[in-house]
């Protein structure tokens, strides 16, 4: 090495380099190529300075370098997760324990969960049941040899991720594994492991090892675990003997089990209906499937659950019902429910479920007789909410689980009647409405009362005139009165002057849910036409007792399992409609008891307040009441136990006909009295709105000789056996009749007056197109 020092050109301010290695200084000093404005040795100029934000910026190679690095430390974890996680032995789903129903006392209701499961081979399921299933959750499965469905698990993390809800994502062996091997949560340490897990297995095991553990392990709902099992709950029969229909419909219920049963839903018919076409659709796609031969399948509705007899009585309804909510909430999905082991505290009270159950028994069951035809029909629902709280402390689905599967509490298919009447006053309060005369619509308000007066609307006659009970003329009446004497004339046109969207959205806001079947913004909705359950009108009940404050009903009060506690939604409430709405309906429904249909409840002994309803063709018969301490509703219903079709109550518990004043307004009174017995009697403290007094009621029309007209009498009409018609028990069924609109919702009707309502008695229903006169069959006067 040479003596001669070396000089080191340093980094100037602009970043370019100094010249590096042991060159040698030029004559002048400098080192080649660091001459300013010069190219270096290699003939480029100096890349200019990385400045201002450019600095934050990492370079392309820097970003290559990165996810170089991440891709190798992710290829590594994999590789070791793999290494790492072992097929484990089969979960607690394998095994099921029972849950456990307690009162809110701590008194078991009931235990449910005993699994449901029997083992087939693949050979044993028909070709094209196998086939369904793979339409419907993985019709790539025996094609492709993944055992992963990575960009599925992508999609499914994101939509869960961005809030559009929790995705499943998997394939076939991904659910098996699911299934059998880990739990129903969905955590991301969960999915990871079920794709770790799957790959392994999908090389240790054959695909149709894979498939036959699939069939045998999924859950299906009615308890039943398994292909084999779900045959036998939902037709009756062994694996071997399902068609194709029957296995598209089992296929279906692989994605909403409970939902998709349309036995325990029937409102959620088309749904189920749609998915079991998807599945045809895809088994023709596929060529498993001839298109001649889809096209002739049909719907093959399921058999009535055959239930443990452990859940017999009232208890399998409520743990139905609880099922149901605890699914609704969000809390615990039906799957994971299904796993077992926990312990549901609910908010019912022993004593006001058993003094229902005896209620029922002393007014409906003890009445009918095996030698009545009609008494086979006899369906009874009932709700009770304490309104301060929205705690359900006692809750009636039918005589008995295992004899009447679907519980007449929660089911909506049946038209409320009008129950859903004082909805339209209430709402009319809310929002100051008035008349077409443009008078402010209150309790002492005069409609005319004519029997299938045509509903007026702001461009003239809309085609709609429903008549009133036994075709009554009341001439000019009161709303009150109109409430009392369950008026449809003067309820139509009072809907149509509020605007039947805002007393469908009252009506919502009082706790009837948006997608009640038929809750439709046409006049006719005054009538109860809409097909709310019997708990959603004892929810919207109860909102009134509370002075229009809303919550949503509780059920449940308490979940644990191995000890901890599963946290629940905290209940919130608003008011709803202004109180001074409320209490004015509250008043006026206090006068249906003292004075009008409703008469029956007076056996409470203790302020109450009430309304009868009735649906088309009698088909069920309501009472809907409360007291400042409990809000309840009583409905009996008519069924063929037989079809499964609704039928009208003529006939049975030996009357002409069963309307709401009767069977279940003495049913409601009978358990009231006996579920408040314990506690005081408290008044109602009211704030109506102003022109709600009584005393501001103007007189009635009088004639000449100073009597009021009896059409227009608030007084209830006797009939000659003494009982009060209306909604009470009524005359005797006349020899011959001619409706008009449609008569329980029939098309047609009497000189084209049909139009969109047209039912006579309470219950409007949705009328025809009008059209040639036309004479109905015998049968007994409407309510």
């Amino acid at each position: 090495m040479s003596d001669e020092p070396q000089s080191w050109a340093p980094r100037d301010s602009s970043g370019a380099g100094a010249s590096s290695g042991n060159h040698r200084p030029t004559a002048s000093g400098e080192q080649p190529g660091n001459q300013p404005g010069k190219p270096g040795r290699s003939g480029k100029k100096p890349r200019p300075p990385r400045t201002g934000w450019r600095r934050a910026v990492p370079t392309w190679r820097m970003t290559l370098g990165t996810v170089l690095g991440l891709a190798v430390l992710l290829g590594v974890g994999i590789f070791a997760a793999y290494r790492l996680v072992d097929i484990p032995a089969a979960n607690a789903a394998a095994t099921a324990q029972s849950n456990v129903y307690l009162y809110r006392d701590g008194s078991v209701i009931a235990r449910d969960g005993d699994v449901n499961r029997e083992k087939v081979k693949l050979s044993q399921v028909p070709r094209t049941v196998r086939q369904a299933v793979l339409a419907a959750e993985d019709r790539d499965f025996y094609s492709d040899d993944r055992a992963v469905d990575v960009k599925a698990m992508v999609r499914a993390g994101w939509n869960t991720v961005t809030g559009k809800g929790k995705q499943g994502g998997s394939t076939i062996t991904q659910q098996y594994v699911k299934n059998y091997y880990l739990g129903q949560e969905r955590t991301v340490l969960r999915k990871a492991k079920e794709a770790i897990i799957a790959v392994k297995l999908n090389r240790e095991e054959t695909k149709d090892q894979i498939f036959e553990g699939y069939l045998n392990t999924s859950y299906f709902g009615r308890n039943a675990y398994g292909i084999q099992a779900a045959a036998q709950a939902y037709y009756g029969k062994n694996v071997e003997e399902l068609t194709t229909a029957e296995g598209a419909y089992l296929a279906s219920l692989l994605n909403a089990p409970s939902a998709y049963d349309v036995v325990a839903h029937p409102d959620n018919e088309p749904a189920a209906q749609r998915r079991w076409n998807y599945v045809l659709d895809g088994m023709v796609k596929e060529d498993w499937l001839d298109a001649a031969e889809r096209a002739t399948t049909e719907f093959p509705t399921p058999g009535e659950t055959k239930p443990s007899t452990g859940l017999s009585g009232q208890r399998g309804y409520i743990v139905q019902a609880v099922e149901d909510y605890l699914n609704r909430r969000g809390i615990l999905d039906e799957k994971t429910l299904a796993t077992g082991g926990y312990r549901i505290t609910t908010t019912l009270d022993k004593a006001k479920q058993d003094a229902f159950v005896k209620a029922v028994d002393a007014n409906v069951t003890s009445r009918t007789s095996a030698d009545r035809k009609a008494d086979r029909n006899v369906r009874v629902g009932g709700a009770s909410i304490v309104p301060a709280t929205g705690e359900v402390v006692a809750l009636y689905g039918g005589i008995d689980y295992t004899k009447q599967y679907v519980s007449n509490a929660t089911r909506r298919d049946y038209q409320v009647g009008s129950i859903f009447k004082p909805f339209v006053l209430t709402a009319a309060v809310v929002n100051g409405s008035t008349t077409q005369d443009g008078e402010r619509i209150t309790p002492n308000t005069v409609y005319d009362g004519a029997n299938k007066r045509m509903v007026v609307g702001p461009e003239g006659p809309t085609d709609y005139a429903p008549a009133n009970e036994d075709d009554v003329d009341h001439g000019d009446i009161t709303v009150r009165t109109a409430t009392d004497e369950s008026v449809n004339a003067v309820y139509a046109q009072m809907a149509q002057d509020v605007g039947p969207g805002k007393v469908r959205d009252t009506a919502v806001a009082l706790g009837i849910p948006t997608d009640t079947p038929d809750l439709t913004a046409s006049p006719s909705i005054a009538l109860g036409t809409a097909n709310a359950s019997v708990l959603d009108m004892t929810e919207a009940y109860a909102t009134l007792a509370d002075h229009g404050r809303h919550g949503r009903h509780v059920l449940v009060e308490k979940v644990t399992k191995d000890g901890a506690e599963i946290e629940l939604p905290e209940r919130t409430t608003d008011q709803a409609v202004s109180r001074e709405a409320a209490d004015t309906t509250t008043a006026v429904l206090r006068s249906v008891v003292e004075g009008g249909t409703g008469t029956a409840a007076l056996a409470v002994g203790r302020p109450a307040v009430g309304k009868t309803g009735t649906a088309e063709e009698d088909r069920a018969a309501w009472f809907a009441g409360y007291t400042p301490d409990l809000a309840t509703v009583v409905a009996v219903m008519g069924q063929n136990p037989d079809t499964g079709a609704q039928t009208p109550l003529y006939g049975a518990l030996g009357l002409p006909r069963v309307n709401g004043g009767g069977a279940p307004a003495e049913t409601w009174a009978a358990y009231t009295e006996a579920a408040l017995r314990s506690s005081p009697a408290r008044e109602f403290d009211l704030q109506t709105a102003p022109g709600s007094d009584e005393e501001d009621e103007p007189p009635l029309d009088e004639d000449p000789d100073g009597s009021t007209d009896p059409s227009s009498s608030s007084e209830p009409t006797t009939s000659p056996s003494g009982t009060t018609e209306g909604d009470q028990a009524g005359s005797s069924p006349p020899t011959s009749g001619t409706d008009t609109g449609g008569t329980g919702g029939t098309d047609g009707g009497t000189n084209g007056t049909g139009g969109d309502g047209g039912g006579s008695g309470e219950t409007g229903s949705t009328g025809g197109d009008g059209g040639s006169e036309r004479t109905w069959p015998t049968k007994p006067a409407r309510p």
